[in-house]
């Protein structure tokens, strides 16, 4: 597939503010540009060099639509790697829909959703993984998310499977060298070697596929459930947390019937508050229902807030705990609420007791007055493995990703079995190309071709000599 030949333009600034910007990408961008653009100083732009500003109008024949600031980008040097303009004008609806008429009327035609990212791709500017990450970084809404696709879109991540590919077609390649020599009974590669090279490529593959469960949250949101019976403060604390009067307050029992959710943007990381029905036994159908998404909620999680009231004992509160069950995977805070309620010292012999009999971060605070509220959002910081982010290791996001990235296990495992059966070799590199197969899908590399193999093999070994 390559790129098509026609020459696009679409608005690239999104609604509001002062200035916005055109694009024009492909073989007559310049010439569109030229007929169109009057520069105050008489230039063409077909003659500048690239990475220039331009100042000028456009005209439709003697009528000025705007005064424009014009950037000149010659291929291959430019996002698409096409001949590209940008067009700075004022924002005003009307101008940068008479700039779009006028580049059609010379022949542009309107772009299509994200052509000119896939025009970069097919042109070679970037891989599809790092395609994928200009939408995600213009989606990011946290310092974690952009941080995740700023580095896929500066080709770490590419880097990673890049490694990977060659190792397996270094394997391929071995493998359908001794085609070659069948007749000589002559084995390049040594299945024992075979056999702890693809135990390595399996424990990367695995390692990178674990760490979607840390990509997706810090992409989409830490999802945090605040859970406990009914009356004990949820919707309070969800209030205190996003800082405003999210959820409705009612000393009524079962206030809340539904799941109420908002967003918080914490020291750069996201979270999902997520306000439950109380748990309770109740004949209420409609409550009932809420209780039922409580617990989907509950599973959802990453982070479970167990909400008690400050004032119950110690013998009350504790088959409140025994309502929810933890995973393993979910970090979970029992936060004693409305403890403004109590005195200091009964408040601490509570917390103290509670630490003992469970093995949670146990914290008080009252969510009303916003008391000790820090406690719990130094817990919820605490809570996110953000090390990954510092270091070089490559943190899988991507749902598609992850989809494929188990779709290569699985052949692998079919493979390292083949090794195992000690089919030969030809079925074998079968097998391991399936992984390949895989690989490249995340980051649009073509299926990997005999000449591949060819070169790999005479850029390693001496043959015919």
């Amino acid at each position: 597939m390559t790129a098509s030949q026609d020459t696009i333009v679409a608005i690239a600034t999104g609604q509001g503010g002062a200035i916005a910007v055109l694009r024009l990408s492909g073989p007559r961008s310049m010439e569109i540009g030229d007929a169109l653009f009057h520069s105050k100083s008489g230039v063409r732009l077909a003659d500048q060099k690239g990475y220039t500003l331009h100042y000028g109008t456009i005209q439709d024949q003697d009528r000025l639509i705007d005064d424009v600031l014009i950037a000149v980008f010659h291929a291959p040097h430019s996002y698409t790697g096409e001949e590209m303009l940008e067009i700075s004008c004022h924002a005003s609806t009307y101008i940068q829909q008479e700039i779009l008429r006028l580049c059609q009327l010379q022949g542009a035609r309107a772009a299509l959703p994200g052509e000119f990212t896939m025009r970069a791709f097919l042109n070679g500017k970037m891989d599809l993984s790092q395609a994928e990450a200009v939408a995600d970084i213009i989606a990011a809404n946290s310092q974690a998310s952009h941080q995740l696709a700023t580095r896929q879109i500066r080709g770490g991540y590419s880097e990673e499977f890049a490694q990977l590919r060659a190792q397996l077609l270094h394997l391929v390649s071995l493998l359908e060298l001794e085609l070659d020599f069948s007749e000589e009974d002559v084995e390049f590669a040594d299945r024992s070697e075979i056999d702890k090279l693809m135990n390595a490529i399996a424990a990367k593959i695995s390692k990178l596929k674990e760490s979607f469960k840390l990509g997706n949250i810090l992409k989409n949101g830490v999802p945090v459930a605040i859970v406990g019976s009914p009356n004990v403060g949820k919707s309070t604390l969800l209030n205190a947390l996003v800082n405003e009067e999210k959820a409705l307050v009612s000393d009524i029992a079962g206030t809340t019937r539904d799941v109420i959710e908002d967003t918080v943007n914490i020291d750069g990381v996201l979270f999902r508050f997520i306000d439950t029905a109380g748990i309770r036994e109740t004949d209420d159908p409609l409550e009932n229902l809420g209780i039922e998404r409580t617990y989907q909620r509950l599973d959802q999680a990453a982070i479970v807030l167990l909400v008690v009231d400050a004032r119950d004992s110690i013998e009350d509160m504790m088959p409140q705990l025994d309502t929810v069950d933890v995973r393993a995977d979910q970090k979970i805070a029992v936060i004693l609420n409305k403890a403004d309620r109590i005195d200091a010292k009964e408040l601490t012999e509570k917390l103290q007791l509670l630490r003992q009999k469970t093995a949670y971060t146990v914290i008080g605070l009252s969510a009303k007055l916003r008391l000790h509220l820090d406690e719990l959002l130094d817990f919820l910081k605490q809570s996110v493995d953000l090390q990954a982010l510092q270091g070089d290791e490559i943190i899988v996001f991507n749902a598609r990703h992850h989809q494929i990235l188990e779709a290569a296990e699985s052949a692998l495992v079919h493979a390292r079995q083949s090794l195992a059966d000690q089919l030969p070799g030809d079925l074998l590199a079968q097998d391991i190309r399936e992984v390949l197969y895989h690989l490249n899908r995340i980051t649009g590399t073509e299926t990997i071709t005999p000449d591949d193999v060819l070169k790999n093999i005479f850029s390693s070994f001496c043959i015919g000599k």
